[in-house]
């Protein structure tokens, strides 16, 4: 009976992930501003967060997803590929992507941050410009 139970757990478990996998819960809405605008605000959080807390690996995983949604939906997008806006929070995006990848474990150095709040704000009043 335990052996049965335990087998069908696991089916279940099974089943769960893969339902969960095959489904993609985008937070973007399609609007290029607006997402751009929340992956920013996002970023921040997840950057400014201390160090020592269990919230800051979990953002930070949420913080590459949005990275990974944001960059698949709009690189080829030719209404925003070319705009200063997108140009910018790409190379932003980069930045911090490539420091995730590179140090996982490492809190993001303050000339990083530094770095990357002058992106999002020349991001933002691109935005605020329409470009």
């Amino acid at each position: 009976m335990k052996r049965f139970i335990s087998r069908l757990l696991a089916l279940v478990l099974v089943c769960a992930i893969g339902l969960m996998g095959c489904s993609n819960p985008s937070t973007l809405s399609g609007n290029y501003s607006e997402d751009t605008l929340g992956l920013i605000s996002s970023l921040r959080a997840a950057i400014e967060l201390p160090e020592n807390t269990e919230a800051k690996s979990e953002a930070q995983a949420i913080a590459r997803q949005i990275i990974n949604d944001y960059a698949s939906r709009y690189r080829r997008d030719n209404s925003v590929a070319n705009l200063p806006s997108f140009t910018t929070m790409r190379t932003a995006l980069n930045s911090l992507a490539g420091h995730y990848s590179s140090y996982p474990n490492r809190p993001v150095p303050e000339k990083l941050k530094k770095r990357l709040e002058q992106e999002f704000r020349q991001v933002e009043l691109a935005l605020k410009r329409g470009v």
